[in-house]
């Protein structure tokens, strides 16, 4: 769904949407990072907002404003295995046309002005911003249980489900003076 300046300029637009899962048209590519399960549902409002930095300069900046939710399924960090998310957020965001902040030359930014996105073409993709509010939203690290043993490095099991006959195999000879280093450690 794409929002205009030329459309908002009319009148803002309140959307409510239901996004389908990946193949199916309309949906959002979330790459390696999530895999999303069912619809992802969001509603809101669009605006365009006029920024008077001047007599004669008006920047059209973008408002938007809604939430979503929807489930989704990320791999496990240690075995791969999806673990599913239940994802909801509310989001308030500014998005300005490209090239009116810039000064010409680097300076230091306020923190409000890291919130502040930039649109291009005259317009904005609703589901590009889904798909960035929705990977924001996922753990940092997903773990499918907290002592979850990943995959054997040298067969590629899953130690969580199989207990691998793989040895150890021989130590890297830069550790050996560590080795014993735990014993000689009084608590």
């Amino acid at each position: 769904m794409q929002f205009t300046v030329a459309d908002l300029e009319r009148e803002p637009i309140q959307f409510s949407v239901a996004l389908p899962p990946a193949p199916a048209q309309g949906s959002i590519d979330f790459g390696e990072e999530a895999q999303q399960v069912g619809d992802l549902a969001s509603e809101g409002r669009v605006e365009v907002l006029h920024e008077h930095r001047g007599p004669k300069e008006i920047v059209s900046d973008i408002r938007l404003k809604g939430s979503f939710r929807g489930a989704f399924e990320a791999p496990c960090a240690r075995c791969v295995e999806p673990v599913r998310h239940e994802l909801s957020g509310e989001f308030d965001l500014l998005f300005r046309p490209p090239g009116v902040d810039s000064l010409g030359s680097e300076h230091a930014i306020s923190t409000p002005e890291t919130e502040i996105g930039y649109y291009e073409n005259g317009g904005l993709a609703l589901e590009d911003v889904l798909r960035e509010q929705v990977l924001l939203s996922l753990p940092a690290r997903t773990l499918c249980q907290p002592d979850c043993k990943g995959l054997c490095p040298r067969c590629g099991q899953n130690r969580n489900e199989i207990a691998c006959d793989c040895d150890s195999g021989p130590s890297d000879p830069r550790w050996e003076a560590l080795a014993g280093l735990s014993n000689r450690i009084k608590s």
